[in-house]
């Protein structure tokens, strides 16, 4: 009789703990969000959870970025969140980051990009965010079927450095809405104007969706694992990384 008592009073006792710490968890959950609204974010919260630093919370962005935030929401910060492992540095944020960027950009269907298959076995493909106005996305564009032949899949997305509303803007607006994207795409890197009805396209939503990552520049290409790769990479080097991306 007595046990049973214990136990029921134990029971209860957890009860209440778990009830506590759920309120303090509610509670940190509004101070940072609070803040977070008071800072104007561009970029919605996808998430606020605990870090593995006791005190220290997680704030993921939409895309895939990540901040750092007190429980009562008064320090917010930026930054790499380290941890030593066997006795090396661990980057955890980097972790975080390049799995929400990996399922953000896995996510969009391949049938809104422009596809470059790798030529017999697909062993691995990266997605890069193009401007058909950018010197260097044309060099990296050279070097695509030296990376077709090396197994890797180039996935073109589009991102207009100069913004919405830009010549680069129209120009990758007039390659989505062609027939033969590919063929466009081509043409245009080469310096032909290319004609093209007016069409719905992803070209806006892509572009937000750079932004949301990080992306700032172009080229700017994304591994399978979500690693971003910011800046023209010579092909060898881009086959490399992209075959080692898990």
């Amino acid at each position: 009789m007595r046990v049973t008592r214990f136990l029921g009073a134990a029971v209860v006792a957890l009860a209440s703990s778990f009830s506590l710490f759920a309120h303090a968890d509610e509670a940190s959950d509004k101070a940072i969000r609070k803040t977070l609204e008071s800072l104007n974010l561009e970029i919605p919260v996808e998430s606020i959870a605990s870090s593995p630093l006791n005190g220290l919370y997680e704030v993921n962005l939409k895309g895939g970025r990540v901040l750092y935030a007190s429980a009562d929401g008064q320090f917010v910060m930026q930054g790499n969140l380290y941890q030593i492992q066997g006795g090396k540095p661990v980057n955890l944020t980097e972790k975080v980051e390049r799995q929400a960027i990996s399922k953000t950009i896995n996510g969009i269907p391949t049938a809104e990009m422009v596809v470059y298959p790798a030529i017999g076995e697909t062993k691995s493909h990266i997605t890069v965010f193009t401007d058909t106005t950018c010197p260097y996305c044309h060099k990296l564009h050279e070097e695509v079927p030296e990376l077709n032949k090396r197994g890797i899949e180039v996935r073109y997305v589009a991102f207009p450095r100069q913004g919405l509303g830009s010549p680069g803007d129209e120009q990758l607006q007039a390659v989505w809405c062609s027939k033969d994207r590919r063929g466009a795409m081509d043409r245009m890197v080469d310096g032909k104007n290319i004609q093209a009805p007016k069409c719905d396209n992803p070209v806006t939503r892509q572009f937000e969706i750079g932004q949301s990552i990080g992306v700032n520049g172009t080229p700017a290409i994304v591994l399978a694992d979500g690693q971003l790769i910011p800046g023209y990479q010579p092909a060898p080097q881009v086959a490399k990384l992209a075959l080692g991306a898990k």
